[in-house]
Parts: structure tokens; sequence; C-alpha cells
């Protein structure tokens, strides 16, 4: 008896010949292998400083790499719009604002965190320290703004409220904050300062009953939304008050429990 042929029927490949190129069913292609490890180019979380003290002085290897942390938090921007107008410079106010803005710099380059300066006055709006890494030396900055003629506030608030722009586009630091470092003597009525997390209005004047501008500063912070603080005098700015003299002068304060 004959033997039925089998119905199957064996597919010829197509001989390859140079140049030409088979085709392959995506689904059989092996997909490519991801890096096990990350590549030099991942430099926005290397952590340089621990990496170079690993490498030493050979040559940098991959195993001298090392990477910050998954939720490392970005440092936070403190930037200080300091009044040096004539006011500013009775009864010793703008001697109290430096010093204000002095221990600023200090807890900020304490914390790791970001510092910029503003002064204005009668000669207008001064960038003393762009925004950046705060460092200590910044105080004897603080220490050279002089102090005279008007109060450009409206001005010195348009600034900063670019500075805060221009931060929040490089994305170098993390939630910004807006220190208003005056007496309230003016008769401008400025506009909420834009592009700030948080923002504190410390207010320098005595208080005496000849003063014009009581209530200023308070009235601003409060249609600003913004913390009202009254400065601190030099008697107590670290001995007596606790909060001024560590971190917690750089935070919000905490509402009541209830």
């Amino acid at each position: 008896m004959a033997r039925k042929k089998s119905l199957s029927h064996r597919i010829r490949q197509p001989p390859t010949s140079a140049g030409s190129v088979r085709w392959r069913n995506p689904s059989m292609q092996t997909p490519p292998l991801k890096p096990a490890v990350k590549t030099l180019d991942d430099s926005a979380a290397i952590a340089w400083l621990r990496t170079l003290l690993a490498k030493g002085p050979s040559v940098l290897q991959r195993d001298h790499l090392r990477y910050q942390p998954q939720g490392a938090a970005a440092p936070r921007l403190h930037l200080i719009v300091l009044d040096t107008s004539g006011s500013m410079r009775q009864g010793g106010r703008l001697a109290l604002a430096k010093g204000h803005a002095a221990r600023l710099i200090e807890l900020a380059a304490r914390a790791g965190d970001h510092v910029g300066l503003l002064c204005f006055g009668g000669s207008g709006v001064e960038l003393v320290l762009p925004p950046g890494p705060a460092r200590a030396a910044g105080v004897a900055r603080v220490r050279q703004c002089g102090g005279g003629g008007g109060t450009p506030l409206r001005q010195a608030l348009a600034v900063a409220n670019t500075l805060l722009a221009q931060a929040r586009r490089r994305g170098s630091s993390g939630p910004a904050w807006l220190w208003l470092l005056t007496d309230g003597r003016t008769l401008e009525q400025p506009a909420a300062p834009k592009g700030a997390e948080h923002a504190v209005v410390m207010d320098f004047d005595d208080r005496s009953p000849a003063s014009r501008a009581q209530g200023r500063c308070a009235a601003w912070a409060a249609r600003w939304g913004a913390e009202y603080r009254l400065a601190v005098r030099p008697f107590n700015f670290i001995n007596t008050n606790r909060t001024y003299a560590n971190h917690n002068y750089m935070h919000p304060p905490r509402s009541p429990a209830g």
C-alpha cells in the first residue's frame, strides 16, 4: 500500500545574498538589554563632591561614582529685600535690619540653602548678592550697604519677581522665600510679590506715637497672605528669643493644635 504524502510542506527560506535583508518577526527579536548601572551622562544624579573624594588622586572610574539620594530635597532660596531708605537710618533701624539680614545669610549657609540680597533706597534697587548658594562671606556684603533717600518699594518687588522667576526656570533651588525688611514708611501700595512659596514682612517701625507708618507692614502682610513679624531688638535677638537663634527662624510658625 502506497504511503500517503504528508500534507505539511516545508517552508523554504529565500536565499540570502550579499546586500539582501531577511525579514524577522518583531515579536521573535531579542529586546535590547538595559544598562544595569547608571551611565556617566547621568550627571544630574551624581554627587560630585563625594565622587571626587572617593576617586582621590587616581583616574576616575565607574566604581568611584556616588549618587544623590532619590528623595534629596532641593535647597531653599531665601531672597532678602532690604529697605535702606532715609527713614531706616533713624533710630538704628537700618543697623537692626542689617543684623537680621546677616543672620538670615548665616542660617542659610548653615542649612545649605541659597540666598539673594536686594537693597532699595535713594540710589534705586541694587542686587548685592545674586541668588546662589549661601556663603558666610556674604555677611560682609550686608555691612557695606549704605542708606538714604527714597523708598522705591514697588520697583524692588518687581526686580524680586524677576529674580524668583529666573531661579524657577533654572531649577537650581527648591521652594522660594521672600523676606521684606522695611519700616513701612512709604506711600506706595505695592502688589503682592509673585513666585515665592512663602513671604515674610518684617516690620522695623519703632511704633512711636508720631509714626504714621504704624500697622502698614501688617496691612501689607494681611493683603498679600504673607507672614508678619515684628523685628526683634538686638538685646534679645539671640539670647532671649530662642526662635531667632536656630533654624526655626527660617520656617513658618506652626499653627496651634486644636
